[in-house]
């Protein structure tokens, strides 16, 4: 396929992969495409080791890196705010001040209270809350996502022969752009409305993903049909990836008739065979419709698509404190869900019950279980098919 962004990456087809899976990433882009490994959460010592081994199993083809670079921290939930709004205990903590101990002091009790009382209600065994509060997981989980850990993972990332660098949340900060611009790595956005997307060119930003809001993760309200279009007519002569709710080839077709000079994936990657998803969650999309999933603040603290499970259901119920702000959320989440995930392994229906993951509305296009290599095949096959049957259709008789 000859387009701008395959010309432009050295790809054969305008297909990106987001995954938390090197596997997924390295099995993309060996087939054609470009896949992009998501570091949320990554320290800098194992991203190091993630890009290295894609380094060894990709042999030199291109492949990107997702960083999450909150543009501010939302303490939603954590209490009034006080004095001049930036020098509260939660408000450092959320910035990554004082380390894990601070964000875990910041985290109010009720929300550990209601978290063991979930357990209990469901008949998932305790986890040791103290010790897992201490793990580098958490620690992970918490001080990543703040502008100074992001940053040091920027710099890990332009340290391999990345061919590109993108802000999975806001506007990149200016020593993004500044960085990767040195280096030569073209930088990616992703956007859910018209006005993020002229913020994003203003920052630099050389590729724009116009996300629906049918993707997994975080999105915004605006769907993908009416997204697209709306963003490429704004930020031309950039180039726009659509992204939300997209497994199929014919999906491909028609986000390129809308303008788009490609596609960005991710949740059709999560019942791969390669993919980082539990066996106990990949069966649940594998059975889900497109509409089990739901919008929720329970995971991350900040709206993020997912499969709907008695999880999101507790967290919006009258019960619920209220899910806190990103990242002490993602502390209080992700932390459970690993014992959760754990027990469900081992069959307890209530862990089962709890388990969800981040997922589009795709889930329901989502069948079988195969390959990544494969998908990129099938999508690239019923994308020629699909623009074969709109040529057949213009053509005299």
């Amino acid at each position: 396929m000859r387009t701008e962004v395959c010309e432009r990456f050295g790809i054969e087809f305008p297909l990106f992969a987001f995954s938390h899976c090197r596997d997924v990433v390295a099995a993309v882009t060996n087939a054609g495409g470009l896949g992009v490994l998501g570091a949320v959460a990554y320290t800098p010592g194992r991203l190091e080791e993630e890009l290295r081994w894609i380094d060894d199993h990709v042999g030199g083809r291109p492949y990107g890196v997702d960083v999450l670079v909150p543009s501010k921290i939302d303490m939603v939930g954590v209490g009034p705010r006080m004095g001049d709004g930036e020098n509260t205990a939660a408000e450092r903590a959320g910035r990554g001040e004082g380390g894990l101990d601070a964000m875990l002091a910041a985290v109010p009790e009720e929300h550990w209270t209601f978290l063991s009382g979930l357990f209990e209600k469901y008949g998932v065994p305790l986890p040791d809350f103290e010790k897992a509060k201490k793990t580098r997981d958490a620690e992970n989980m918490g001080t990543q996502v703040t502008k100074e850990g992001a940053t040091a993972l920027i710099d890990v990332s332009l340290a391999h022969p990345i061919g590109l660098i993108a802000s999975a949340l806001g506007t990149p900060p200016p020593v993004m752009v500044e960085k990767a611009k040195a280096a030569g790595v073209p930088v990616a956005a992703l956007v859910g409305t018209a006005e993020h997307a002229r913020r994003q060119v203003a920052a630099g930003v050389d590729l724009i993903v116009a996300q629906g809001g049918e993707a997994g993760g975080h999105t915004g309200e605006i769907s993908t049909m009416v997204l697209v279009p709306e963003v490429v007519d704004t930020v031309a002569p950039i180039p726009v990836l659509a992204a939300g709710g997209i497994a199929t080839g014919r999906q491909m077709a028609a986000s390129m008739a809308l303008g788009a000079a490609g596609v960005w994936c991710g949740s059709v990657w999560l019942t791969t065979e390669e993919a980082e998803t539990p066996p106990h969650v990949k069966a649940k999309m594998i059975a889900a419709g497109s509409r089990d999933t739901i919008r929720s603040r329970s995971r991350t603290g900040k709206p993020a698509r997912q499969l709907k499970s008695a999880w999101t259901d507790e967290w919006e119920g009258p019960a619920s404190p209220g899910p806190l702000g990103m990242p002490l959320q993602m502390i209080v989440a992700e932390g459970a869900m690993r014992q959760i995930n754990k027990v469900a392994e081992s069959g307890n229906e209530g862990a089962r019950e709890l388990a969800n993951y981040f997922v589009g509305q795709c889930v329901g296009l989502m069948n079988t279980v195969k390959p990544a290599r494969q998908v990129v095949y099938d999508m690239i096959e019923e994308f020629a098919d699909a623009v074969e049957r709109l040529n057949s259709i213009t053509e005299a008789d």
